[in-house]
């Protein structure tokens, strides 16, 4: 009978089956408790057979058990002991395979299934990595290359199945085997380092092939070389030659030249290159061959090989050319630096002074012999120090040492040397390439003085366009804002801080300005003077009234350098004055216009009756229409006297009417002067007498006649003999003088009256201006203003001199020979 796995487990063998088939229910409890439990068994004995029945079948049943069970024992102890066995052997056989696999540099790595997490036996130190885990990490060891065809390799492996082999080489450095198989339902990859022989031949296959690639390689390097090139055996003769070979020597192809010995070089050459190769030495020449038909310059090099010689020769013809034109341009060079006033100093490697050009000795004046003795560097700053014409230093040592440390730097620097003599030297050192330095001293004196000059006074028009008022721009040909003042920012409230520093294009500006001034047109005409669209730059100047009602005089002027300049100039104020004064002459201009309207209309309207009235007075003073007595007589001649004078002033108002009409005419005749003064004075004879004061009338004989408008001549005096008469005292003389000077005649009327001021001169001869003066004369102020007009109308003018206490002198002078005929016609 066997057991089951689970009777295996539990150590024997149990009952509990048998019982249950003989139809028996027991417990779970151990056979020690029979007893307990045939008495908790509900059986219901109704006799004694029944029982005796039972306890004999369990007496067999006992029996039996325990024969199965003994054998049963001893088949388990049997094979406990036989597992025992092979598990020792398994041991043995692993411990023989651990042996086995540490024996030799290898990692295997296995995968139970697709999915499965890999099992890795060994060690990868010979990989390069540490542990045996990375042995899978590909790139981490192997080439990149060979890193994909494993991952490659290892994919087909564990999903197909598929064996695989490869030798490559890690990044350390040896050779591994990787080979890759299914093993009893496992994909098992063992990597193997390569030692012995065998990675002595994969070294040797590497290098061979590299060898192989470096000769393929330099083989068709020489082939294609432009130079020729060739190999000689040990005799001497000629074994391989490249194209440039073949061409140089005018063969159809290289084994033409090697059959037929076709030599490049001359006989001598040849010679010397012979004696050579016996010698075993290299040769190398610099000499002249026929090349394809020319004359070349060729360097020849030939050297000795394992398997005979090898030569080649390089074309120097053009390098000798160039370096004969370099030597032209050089010699060229020292003649032009002779003539530069910088100064040129060339040193060698030694530190000697080489070339110097007549720049130098005239800065410096040094010694010409100290010099042409090719003195060093040092001895040259020694010399200059002792004569004081270095810059006074403290430390003379560290100093000089900085200057020698051009010798060995690779740009060139430069430096500034201040002279007691108040000289300024650039000094500029540059490293030449075939060592030593070449030395620039440049004399900047009179430049730094111009240049601080410039910056004084750079700085002060700046100061001064800052200090402005008016608005400044200047715009570049290019269009950009070059340069501003405040003003202009302030005129314009533009804001963000310096508006050139940002350089912005007029567009911008433009945009910036036109809320306060939208006007299109002018922008335009601004816009094309700043960038040049106009044929010819011209000055533009306009004039802005803004919305704000700010009024300013904008002025555009281009500049030398292409710019342009533009100002803004605010004007408001004087606009607004200006406005004023215009409105005001206008009303002035409306009130004159409407004051000599009503003048001559007022003056016409009062002559007519006026004339009655000295009509009717005079038929009443003659005593016509009946007798008067004293007293009568008295008014009458008052009321004719008085409207006399009355119709003298509206005769004037009336002639002040004519004359602004431009409708009062002269009457030019031949004169006498002495007749009309005496007429004039007949007039105002009364007043003389009642004023008590002396008329002096004095006449020049040569005077003569006088071509005027006797007439108004008449008025002219009559006017200056009343106003004479008004501003003087009684007891005083009136002096009416004539004369001719040249061309002209001139009337004087002179009193001895009070005078005038000077702050009244200036508006005497203004119409409606009347000034007692202190006196008892009271007047309309036409009197001389007709003077001047009606002296005027005949080309002459009015003189007046008068002083506070010396009296008053008016002079009126006429053209002898009459007014201008184009005055007249006027």
């Amino acid at each position: 009978m066997r057991r089951t796995q689970g009777e295996e487990r539990d150590g024997g063998w149990r009952p509990r089956a048998l019982l249950s088939g003989l139809g028996f229910s027991l417990p779970s409890a151990p056979a020690l408790a029979q007893s307990e439990w045939l008495a908790s068994a509900r059986i219901d004995v109704t006799n004694t057979g029944a029982l005796s029945l039972i306890l004999a079948g369990l007496t067999v049943f006992a029996a039996t058990t325990s024969l199965f069970y003994v054998r049963e024992r001893s088949r388990w102890q049997r094979r406990e002991a036989k597992f025992a066995a092979d598990l020792e052997a398994a041991r043995s056989h692993q411990e023989r395979l651990s042996i086995l696999l540490a024996a030799d540099p290898q990692v295997v790595v296995s995968w139970n299934g697709r999915d499965a997490q890999p099992l890795f036996e060994g060690e990868s130190g010979f990989l390069g990595t540490s542990g045996g885990t990375l042995a899978l990490a590909y790139g981490s060891w192997a080439a990149p290359v060979d890193a994909k065809r494993l991952e490659l390799a290892t994919d087909a492996l564990k999903e197909r199945g598929e064996a695989f082999s490869l030798t490559l080489r890690s990044k350390a450095g040896p050779f591994v085997d990787v080979e890759g198989r299914p093993v009893a339902g496992r994909a098992v990859i063992r990597f193997r380092e390569v030692t012995g022989e065998r990675a002595q031949v994969l070294t040797l296959r590497g290098e061979l092939e590299r060898v192989t690639a470096d000769h393929a390689a330099l083989a068709n390097l020489l082939v294609g070389l432009p130079h020729p090139a060739w190999m000689r055996d040990q005799d001497g003769r000629l074994a391989w030659v490249n194209a440039a070979y073949a061409r140089a020597v005018e063969a159809t192809d290289t084994a033409t030249a090697v059959k037929g010995g076709l030599e490049l070089l001359d006989r001598t050459e040849r010679e010397a290159a012979q004696r050579a190769r016996r010698e075993g030495g290299a040769f190398a020449a610099r000499a002249p061959a026929i090349v394809a038909g020319q004359r070349r310059t060729l360097d020849i090099v030939e050297l000795p090989t394992a398997t005979g010689f090898a030569g080649f020769a390089t074309d120097m013809s053009e390098l000798e050319a160039v370096r004969a034109d370099l030597q032209r341009q050089m010699d060229a060079h020292v003649r032009t630096l002779d003539r530069l006033k910088t100064a040129v100093a060339v040193f060698d490697g030694s530190q000697r002074l080489v070339y110097r050009n007549s720049g130098f000795d005239t800065l410096w004046s040094l010694d010409p012999g100290f010099l042409d003795g090719q003195p060093t560097d040092g001895e040259i700053l020694d010399r200059l120090r002792a004569e004081r014409r270095l810059p006074e230093l403290g430390d003379y040592r560290s100093w000089k040492a900085q200057v020698h440390a051009a010798y060995t730097a690779t740009r060139a620097g430069e430096d500034w040397w201040y002279l007691p003599d108040g000289r300024t030297i650039h000094v500029v050192t540059s490293p030449n390439p075939q060592g030593g330095v070449t030395y620039l001293y440049d004399d900047v004196t009179e430049r730094f003085t111009l240049e601080s000059r410039f910056n004084a006074l750079t700085r002060t028009q700046r100061e001064t366009l800052d200090s402005l008022r008016e608005g400044v721009a200047v715009f570049g040909s290019d269009g950009r804002l070059k340069l501003s003042n405040p003003a202009f920012a302030q005129a314009w409230r533009i804001q963000g801080g310096d508006l050139a520093a940002s350089a912005p294009h007029i567009d911008e500006v433009i945009r910036l300005c036109k809320p306060l001034y939208p006007q299109d047109e002018v922008w335009g005409e601004l816009h094309s003077v700043v960038t040049g669209v106009r044929d010819a730059r011209e000055d533009y100047h306009c004039r802005m009234e803004r919305r704000d009602g700010t009024v300013l005089d904008m002025s555009a002027a281009p500049l030398p350098d292409g710019a342009t300049l533009i100002s803004f100039a605010d004007v408001t104020a004087s606009v607004n004055v200006e406005r004023a004064l215009t409105d005001r002459n206008e009303a002035l201009e409306k009130v004159s216009r409407l004051r000599e309207d009503f003048v001559h209309h007022v003056s016409y309207e009062l002559r007519s009756p006026l004339t009655n009235i000295i009509g009717f007075a005079q038929l009443l003073g003659t005593e016509t229409v009946g007798p008067l007595n004293e007293k009568q007589r008295d008014y009458a001649s008052h009321i004719v006297r008085s409207s006399g004078a009355l119709l003298a002033i509206i005769n004037d108002i009336l002639d002040l009417a004519t004359i602004d009409n431009g409708a009062l005419t002269l009457d030019i005749e031949d004169v006498d002067v002495a007749d009309t003064i005496a007429q004039a004075a007949a007039g105002l004879n009364d007043r003389l007498i009642d004023s008590k004061l002396d008329l002096k009338v004095e006449i020049d004989p040569l005077t003569g006649p006088l071509r005027a408008d006797g007439r108004r001549l008449r008025q002219v005096l009559f006017n200056l003999l009343s106003n004479a008469i008004g501003f003087s005292s009684a007891g005083q003389t009136i002096t009416v003088s004539a004369t001719r000077r040249g061309s002209e005649v001139r009337i004087v009327v002179a009193d001895q009256g009070r005078g005038i001021p000077a702050e009244v001169i200036e508006k005497v001869f203004e119409r409606f201006e009347s000034h007692s003066l202190g006196s008892t004369h009271r007047g309309v102020g036409l009197g001389l203003s007709i003077v001047r007009s009606i002296v005027e109308l005949h080309g002459g003018r009015v003189e007046l001199d008068s002083a506070p206490g010396r009296g008053t002198r008016v002079t009126a002078v006429f053209p002898a020979e009459g007014v201008p005929l184009s005055d007249a016609a006027e």
